[in-house]
């Protein structure tokens, strides 16, 4: 026990820092940018103090207060958690690092973004760890209202009427959660998600939670066809807040869907998994086209999110521990690769002042750093050997094929094939001359460079995959890899 507090201390840790981090810079305006920058470095090693204490020790579970379920609350820990923490520190890290050049020269802006995003970090960490579905949902009210506000931060009227559209979306998914937990707490008189685990059993009730709850996560993932807010709240926002929003924020609903699949509703689903599944295909293929279809840069790359999020969803017809590590794997590709494809357009959107595919007019020798974090970030979105992207793909694959599921098999080869398409085609603009010669304006190194190691990152975390797949196996959440959870 004493192991697991320790451990789980991190874990308070990593709620309390952002949270004070937030106060702090909305009282000390003036003071925002360091206040917001020290904060994401303090968490960030939080995060590795947790990752040392969980690889020591196992799983934990820490009842806040010293009060145990049902009556208190309880904060927990495991390998699934811990990526997610990871993926969100280093992409939180990354953006933190990059806005101080993005807005050096709105300050007001800059001193608005840096409460809202350490809101929401505090909201994805507290995601991560809590083990109460009504702590769950305090959580999803954090990240959607402060993710909101940050789609509003641009000010423009697509920024706004993309935000309120968000906004409308989110209260709904929100409401669908909050009636099916309200559903299990009637039926069983617990929110704790281990005591339910125990408990849950195929009946109405269970049923009808089960499709409120998913119905209102597959929402707030944007999973198609309910992807209709994502593009225009992505491509409309400033580009750190872009990063962050299809980087991060849609992965938080879709690890919730995640945990409680396979803890609580796995064995009643019957066939869900297999509609996920089909959504999953229809976002992979549908999302692609569209993207091919663009003319602006942001709204490729938003429309890219919404097909790279159908993959995640393609692991749920399969069904084991091998295909669950796979979706984590894309997730935390993906997050990377996003990350560092938003902040290059918004480098190239500063530099040229517009984001128009046909006139990127030769922005490959005036950006090289930039480009190349597009091209690296569309190495691992592509699938290509020997980025994460990759190797997510390939587990996907292989299972798929174990299964005979060729069906599932296409899908994800025909996928790789139109991100190629959209990929080479904003390289190909990268380096032709623009009819219209474009005004230059003056973009700070850094800021390519963070898009390039957040790109390199991508790539790299193909070739160090055993690791994070063996941190899986803290706490085993997933299953044994490779067999049925």
């Amino acid at each position: 026990m004493a192991s697991a507090v320790s451990a789980l201390g991190w874990g308070v840790a990593l709620i309390l820092l952002p949270l004070t981090g937030a106060v702090l810079a909305f009282v000390l305006r003036p003071l925002a940018t360091r206040v917001g920058v020290g904060t994401a470095l303090a968490t960030t090693l939080a995060t590795g103090g947790l990752a040392l204490a969980l690889v020591e020790t196992g799983s934990g579970r820490y009842p806040i207060g010293g009060w145990e379920a049902p009556l208190g609350i309880a904060l927990a820990a495991d390998g699934l958690s811990l990526l997610m923490l990871a993926m969100t520190a280093a992409v939180g890290l990354a953006v933190s690092l990059y806005v101080p050049g993005y807005f050096r020269d709105k300050p007001r802006a800059s001193a608005d973004f840096w409460p809202l995003w350490l809101f929401l970090w505090a909201g994805l960490n507290g995601l991560y760890l809590s083990a109460d579905l009504f702590n769950l949902y305090v959580t999803l009210e954090l990240i959607g209202l402060a993710a909101v506000a940050l789609a509003a931060l641009a000010g423009s009227a697509d920024a706004l009427a993309g935000a309120m559209r968000y906004l409308l979306v989110s209260l709904v998914g929100s409401l669908f959660y909050l009636l099916g937990v309200a559903l299990l707490y009637h039926a069983y008189g617990s929110l704790d998600i281990a005591i339910l685990a125990e408990q849950v059993a195929a009946s109405p009730p269970v049923w009808a939670a089960l499709g409120l709850i998913t119905a209102g996560l597959l929402l707030k993932t944007a999973l198609f066809p309910l992807h209709f807010w994502l593009p225009p709240a992505h491509a409309s926002a400033a580009a750190p807040v872009s990063a962050l929003l299809s980087a991060l924020v849609v992965k938080g609903s879709f690890y919730l869907l995640l945990r409680l699949w396979l803890t609580l509703f796995g064995a009643e689903a019957g066939g869900l998994g297999t509609l996920l599944g089909l959504l999953g295909a229809g976002a992979v293929l549908w999302g692609s086209l569209q993207a091919l279809r663009q003319t602006r840069l942001k709204l490729l790359i938003a429309y890219s999110t919404v097909a790279q999020l159908g993959y995640l969803f393609l692991a749920f017809p399969l069904a084991t521990g091998l295909a669950w590590g796979a979706a984590v794997y894309l997730a935390l590709a993906h997050a990377l690769a996003k990350a560092a494809m938003f902040l290059a357009a918004g480098n190239i959107l500063m530099f040229g002042g517009h984001d128009r595919i046909a006139d990127l007019d030769r922005v490959a020798q005036r950006l090289p750093l930039s480009v190349a974090a597009f091209a690296l970030a569309g190495v691992s979105i592509m699938g290509l050997p020997p980025s994460g992207g990759f190797v997510g793909k390939w587990l996907l694959l292989q299972e798929a094929i174990a299964q005979g599921a060729w069906g599932w098999a296409a899908v994800l080869v025909l996928g790789g094939l139109l991100a190629a398409a959209y990929v080479f085609r904003v390289i190909g603009y990268a380096f032709t001359q623009a009819e219209v010669p474009q005004e230059p304006h003056a973009v700070p190194a850094t800021l390519g460079w963070i898009a390039f190691l957040l790109a390199l990152g991508a790539v790299l975390l193909g070739l160090v995959a055993p690791q994070p797949l063996a941190l899986l196996g803290i706490g085993a959440p997933l299953g044994e890899i490779g067999t049925a959870p």
